[in-house]
């Protein structure tokens, strides 16, 4: 393996990407939407935030019935993961301190999170979790939008205008859109652990119509931003992300690969974050 290739894959599963994906978003939520400067305490903390729950995410994991990559790093490297979930333990406590004004809207981001990776507790309270009915798509599409389109809305204390909810909306279902396709490929693993996912409950069929349904609600709630004010050029930008989503679906359904899903798939997340940037939006 090559350098290059080693890089990547410690930037990907040490979940360093992920983390730097939420932090451009929550950048974007406060550039394009509320037309002002992230607060700098609320991008650390959500730095901070995300390296540690998924650490503590990846830490639990170490089986899969689809032979990864990343399941075999996991188990090579549980000291890292173990290293990175202290530091951004110690990173989020610092700046929850920081930001301690908004305490409450903060321990309900970390309880949403916590909900997510609760069932891979070895314990019976948390086993419980696994047979909340599709619960665990949607906990995750929620508390990505919660903490990158909702908290920084809170933090900056801005008002919620139609234009906010409108893109609270289509940032919670372009990112259930993609949850779905991570619950597909989790499905074998979902139904070993008696988890309860869309993809496990519902039929194939359905699980299609879900994803359909979702991608065109995102369409028409970045769309209608138009009429309060956001031109076309961002709008085309929000909406890239989502046209790559829908024109992946099918191949991703069956192609499981790491790096399509742990670094095309959540790089699509902050992909118009990252195209606002180059272009000048915000």
């Amino acid at each position: 393996m090559n350098p290059a290739t080693r890089f990547l894959n410690f930037f990907v599963y040490s979940n360093l990407f992920i983390a730097a994906c939420t932090v451009l978003m929550v950048n974007q939520t406060s550039k394009y939407l509320l037309k002002q400067l992230p607060d700098r305490s609320l991008l650390l903390f959500v730095f901070f935030s995300t390296i540690c729950s998924y650490s503590f995410h990846w830490f639990l994991t170490s089986e899969s019935k689809v032979q990864l990559p990343r399941i075999t790093w996991v188990k090579k490297n549980k000291a890292v993961h173990l290293v990175l979930f202290v530091i951004g333990l110690v990173g989020a406590a610092f700046y929850f301190f920081e930001l301690i004004e908004w305490w409450r809207w903060l321990v309900l981001a970390a309880i949403i999170t916590f909900l997510y990776s609760a069932p891979k507790i070895p314990h019976r309270w948390f086993r419980a979790l696994r047979k909340v009915a599709i619960g665990k798509t949607i906990s995750l599409a929620l508390v990505w939008t919660y903490v990158t389109a909702i908290l920084p809305v809170i933090v900056e204390e801005s008002r919620w205008t139609t234009d906010v909810i409108l893109y609270a909306i289509s940032r919670f279902f372009f990112i259930y859109a993609i949850c779905i396709l991570f619950d597909f490929r989790d499905r074998e693993d979902d139904q070993a652990a008696g988890i309860r996912s869309m993809v496990t409950w519902f039929s194939e069929k359905n699980v299609n119509r879900l994803f359909y349904a979702s991608v065109f609600i995102c369409y028409c709630t970045v769309i209608a931003l138009h009429f309060y004010g956001y031109s076309w050029q961002g709008i085309i930008l929000l909406l890239i992300p989502a046209v790559i989503t829908q024109l992946m679906y099918r191949y991703a359904k069956n192609n499981f690969s790491d790096m399509l899903y742990y670094f095309i798939l959540d790089g699509l997340m902050m992909l118009s974050a990252l195209l606002m940037l180059i272009f000048g939006f915000g």
